[in-house]
């Protein structure tokens, strides 16, 4: 059963958990309250290890733990839509018994919704004064703002987004309402929940193949002084990979000549990523010569396989030998795991763009390879160098690509860039 981290104000959670209980059987809901949202940060960082997936309450708890976790770890929150704004709204018109003319309201720079709500309706739209506020949210500051309104008679009621705001600002003879979920978009969090856990599994449980290539072995083995001493490090090198295998409850087996393969699934090979660079550096350091990893994953052993050999293929290619994945869905990954990891299509269904790319006779791999590497580094503008410098191939060929790349309006060039030294200036380049 999967573990799920329920994190929001102990209200918030109550009404969630009310609606998970048909999830029973296949989710366990742990109930991680907080009272300031300073608490959320520790929280997550506390529990990260023990839960498989998150639940927010809300957008503002969500965004603080993506920020803090920076994890691709499901993670999903109850957003905030026009419905919890319309529910506040109508209370307050029953309560006030009129229609509103003015208001205050707070809320979230990334999920401002209150102009959009109003907007959708077919009546006199109020006068809104709104406070926008970030993930360091000071309440003492949004409550002042609502009583700042009231007491200069600018509002006759107000709509904020923490309970404690609105029990304060009720204290004070404000009318005053919580913007909170509705059971209808709790269920429909739950349902996408459900389905991300749900495929998550099924990928976790893909066949994974690691193949693992001592280069250049023959040469080792000349070098050795004696064929004991080769079959010594033979020894050492295979006691790293089983000790590897063992971590990911894999099934390791020797190919000869410098290659290993391990199988396992496709989640404790993701997970041990780490592992297994530690592990190459190690095996690299004993031989001392380059080690090349490919990764592959697929619905059968065979596709797994096939896919391992594609991508131990492409770090034999790499200047630095970086460890390659190939998913089943033929998507490439370069140094996963790194602040290098790079991920790119090496396949495209999208007609007018293999007409383009047949037409300058360009590869798919090499565009899409490009594409996500300037996608990555959020570059606007780039020049040939700094793309031969992050791809590790020659400006020449770079500048092939990058030229064929113009012809066909994939890319364009957009000015100069003069030279340190002497020399004809750098053209620089943008993608179409």
């Amino acid at each position: 059963m999967y573990k799920i981290g329920l994190v929001g104000l102990k209200t918030s959670l109550e009404q969630i958990l009310d609606s998970a209980e048909e999830y029973k059987y296949e989710l366990e809901f742990i109930s991680l309250p907080y009272v300031k949202t300073e608490e959320v940060e520790s929280i997550v960082k506390e529990h990260n290890s023990h839960v498989h997936a998150w639940l927010f309450s809300g957008p503002l708890p969500y965004e603080i733990a993506k920020k803090t976790l920076g994890t691709d770890k499901i993670m999903v929150h109850v957003p905030a839509t026009e419905s919890g704004f319309y529910k506040s709204f109508l209370e307050m018109i029953y309560e006030k018994g009129k229609i509103i003319e003015q208001l205050s309201i707070d809320t979230m720079s990334l999920n401002n919704i209150s102009e959009e709500a109003l907007s959708q309706l077919n009546i006199k739209i109020p006068k809104i004064y709104t406070k926008v506020f970030e993930l360091d949210v000071d309440t003492n500051e949004l409550l002042q703002f609502h009583l700042d309104l009231w007491n200069k008679g600018k509002t006759e009621g107000a709509i904020t987004c923490f309970p404690s705001v609105c029990h304060a600002l009720r204290e004070n003879g404000i009318p005053a309402y919580r913007m909170s979920m509705s059971k209808m978009e709790i269920r429909q969090t739950l349902r996408i929940l459900s389905e991300k856990v749900k495929a998550s599994y099924f990928k976790d449980t893909q066949i994974g193949v690691e193949i693992i290539e001592v280069e250049f072995f023959s040469r080792v083995a000349e070098e050795m002084k004696t064929p004991y001493h080769l079959q010594y490090l033979e020894l050492r090198l295979k006691e790293m990979l089983i000790q590897l295998g063992e971590k990911i409850n894999g099934s390791f087996s020797e190919k000869g000549n410098g290659r290993y393969m391990i199988f396992s699934s496709r989640g404790a090979i993701e997970r041990e990523i780490i592992t297994l660079e530690d592990t190459v550096q190690k095996l690299a350091f004993e031989a001392d010569t380059t080690v090349a990893v490919g990764i592959g994953f697929g619905e059968t052993a065979y596709s797994a396989e096939i896919n391992a050999f594609r991508a131990i293929q492409h770090s034999k290619e790499m200047k630095n030998r970086e460890i390659v994945i190939v998913q089943d869905d033929g998507k490439i990954v370069e140094s996963p795991g790194t602040k290098k990891e790079l991920q790119y299509a090496r396949r495209t269904h999208d007609k007018f763009l293999i007409e383009k790319l047949n037409k300058g006779n360009i590869s798919v791999k090499a565009y899409k390879k490009i594409s996500a590497l300037v996608h990555r580094l959020g570059w606007r503008e780039f020049t040939t160098k700094d793309l031969a410098t992050q791809l590790e191939m020659t400006e020449r060929n770079v500048r092939r690509i990058v030229t064929d790349m113009c012809i066909v309006d994939l890319a364009q060039c957009v000015g100069e860039e003069a030279q340190a030294t002497r020399g004809r200036p750098s053209k620089i380049y943008r993608l179409l």
